[in-house]
């Protein structure tokens, strides 16, 4: 642009051609703030504007969102002889949508003698901008039934409307439009798809368009990768994926290196973890920016490695709250909760103000850390002092803080006096401290508000018989009578609401389990690990020797005082079992949940 303007100011004679030649030029450059004082200047010297002009201006206005400017220009068109120029109108109509005046762009579309698929573009996109989506899809359909046929843009400004759990058979009916006129060709689109059914939370049609695309593209790459870091179920597909684009050397962005990071850090995959933080390094040399260094920290938290997480968020120049918490988190999960804590004060001390997932994460630390007193005070601090509203999950931890700290009545007096609605992990902490404490009486409380919430959830029972177990009301039956009464009760909550198949599910994953115990050799290792009872949340080891002390006891049918119960995922239950029978007595194994890392 400095050429051209060294041009244009050296020419003796100066046409409204090479006015707007210079104001659309600042323009598409995105010096708009430069494009309004050529502007200004050739409304000084005399020179009128043609349309072209008046709809660069109203551009420079729209990306700097100049009001003002783009009414003074507004008022220069009313009075010149381009006010019903369909060019000016349609520019007129999304200066004011993407404005957020869209009582003013409806305004000027309803007046225009004219309307082409620019001006009904404007106005759907208008309202996608300000999030109106369903007003946005009725001006769409009001734009077929004047026979108006949409273009690329019309279709994929719909579809950035529609991205909630949903909006899926919207979706679908767009795509259905789009097949129709042929625009499934179209890149462009075809990405606006992708990310659509991602949103909605259908990756598997994503994947269907993706595969079926001629030519695929950073962009689509992109959206499906994103979608499969968000749902966290099918992670290898998306390792795949991401092969995929390197093997046809496509373009790689930091939004798929740090949803690579993010599915690393689920697939507890701390090799790939580190090739992705190598891709990165070469890609930003020595520094990344503060999205993939959050995403680092994340990475390297949840795979136990607390140095790396470290060594990553110190490098960083600059740190948001997304930084200090994704650390906080990491240490209260792997048990430091000292040092949350002291992270906790270094950044209120920086000047950062902690959001409610900072305060959830504190909470987390001290609930699994036995610090009743330290969480109680950042609850306090987190409703007086930033005046955040706790939502459930932050009630949820403080129940869970009184509970295994023992203090029952105080978990069920918070529960009463929240202004929130208890959920199922409301009454599920409660539940699950009865069963540590032997307190069947609120115990059977919890159970009733969980079974009226929950009624097909098999878990819930078997807390419940713990909790009658931890109380010693179990000595009578035996170890047998016990197995076929939990799987009974397990069956019954899975008959309900057509969820037979968990029943087999839950039959073959006994089985296995006690093919496992068969499998032991030695008899002394096969009486300390009496049965296994493995449900869908839940692993239980019932060791009825009081002689065996192993250094964690999960969730016992002959409860004990001095037991540890911890949420398992399917990864964790599996390496405790094989612990405990002594098969992988020589291997080293790791196991990642949401709760910790264990070796």
């Amino acid at each position: 642009m400095s050429s051209a303007r060294k041009v244009f100011d050296e020419m003796s004679e100066r046409s409204v051609v090479s006015w707007t030649a210079l104001v659309s030029g600042y323009c598409q450059n995105g010096d708009s703030d430069e494009a309004l004082k050529v502007f200004g200047e050739m409304h000084r010297m005399g020179v009128k504007a043609n349309q072209f002009t008046y709809g660069s201006a109203l551009r420079a206005c729209t990306s700097i969102v100049c009001l003002d400017g783009g009414k003074q220009i507004q008022g220069c068109i009313e009075k010149s002889r381009f006010v019903e120029n369909v060019f000016v109108q349609s520019a007129l109509v999304d200066f004011h949508s993407k404005c957020g005046k869209m009582e003013d762009a409806c305004h000027v579309f309803d007046v225009m003698v004219e309307r082409d698929v620019v001006s009904w573009n404007a106005m759907i996109g208008g309202y996608v901008v300000q999030g109106f989506k369903n007003d946005a899809f009725l001006m769409f359909r009001s734009m077929l039934r004047e026979g108006m046929t949409p273009d690329s843009f019309s279709l994929g400004s719909v579809l950035k409307a529609f991205g909630g759990d949903n909006d899926l058979l919207m979706v679908m009916k767009i795509h259905g439009i789009v097949m129709k006129l042929g625009f499934q060709s179209f890149n462009i689109l075809t990405g606006s798809l992708i990310d659509a059914y991602v949103k909605c939370g259908s990756v598997r049609s994503a994947n269907n368009i993706y595969k079926s695309m001629l030519r695929v593209d950073t962009v689509s790459c992109t959206a499906l990768i994103t979608g499969y870091a968000r749902e966290g179920h099918n992670c290898i597909g998306a390792v795949d994926l991401f092969n995929e684009l390197r093997r046809m050397s496509l373009a790689i962005d930091n939004i798929i290196l740090c949803s690579m990071l993010n599915i690393c850090a689920n697939l507890a995959s701390l090799i790939l973890g580190r090739q992705i933080h190598a891709i990165a390094i070469k890609k930003y040399q020595s520094s990344h920016d503060m999205a993939m260094s959050n995403a680092l920290i994340d990475m390297y938290s949840k795979s136990g490695e607390m140095n790396d997480a470290n060594q990553v968020f110190y490098e960083m120049d600059k740190k948001n709250v997304i930084s200090w918490t994704s650390l906080i988190a990491g240490y209260g999960k792997h048990g430091d909760a000292d040092t949350s804590l002291k992270l906790y004060k270094k950044m209120e001390h920086n000047g950062l103000m902690p959001n409610d997932i900072t305060f959830l994460s504190l909470l987390f630390a001290c609930s699994h850390n036995g610090l009743t007193n330290e969480g109680w005070e950042c609850f306090n601090n987190m409703v007086s002092r930033y005046n955040i509203l706790p939502r459930a999950e932050h009630y949820s931890c403080m129940v869970d803080l009184f509970a295994r700290g023992g203090q029952l009545e105080e978990a069920y007096d918070l529960i009463c006096k929240m202004q929130i609605k208890p959920n199922a992990s409301l009454w599920g902490s409660i539940l699950g401290a009865c069963s540590i404490y032997g307190d069947t009486t609120l115990g059977e409380v919890a159970a009733k508000h969980l079974f009226n919430l929950e009624p097909t959830n098999s878990a819930n029972y078997v807390v419940l018989a713990s909790t009658y177990a931890a109380a010693g009301l179990w000595a009578i039956f035996s170890p047998q009578e016990k197995v076929q009464h939990f799987s009974l009760q397990a069956k019954l909550a899975n008959l309900e609401g057509k969820k037979r198949s968990k029943v087999y599910r839950h039959a073959r994953l006994c089985r296995m389990v006690q093919k496992l115990v068969d499998n032991v050799k030695h008899t002394d290792q096969r009486d300390s690990v009496y049965f296994l009872f493995v449900t869908e949340l839940n692993f239980y080891a019932c060791i009825p020797d009081s002689s065996f002390a192993p250094t964690f006891c999960f969730c016992l049918l002959e409860m004990r005082c001095d037991t540890f119960q911890v949420d398992l995922n399917l990864c964790e239950k599996l390496n405790v079992s094989l612990g405990l029978s002594g098969i992988s007595s020589r291997c080293r194994t790791r196991a990642i949940s949401s709760i910790a890392v264990t070796r």
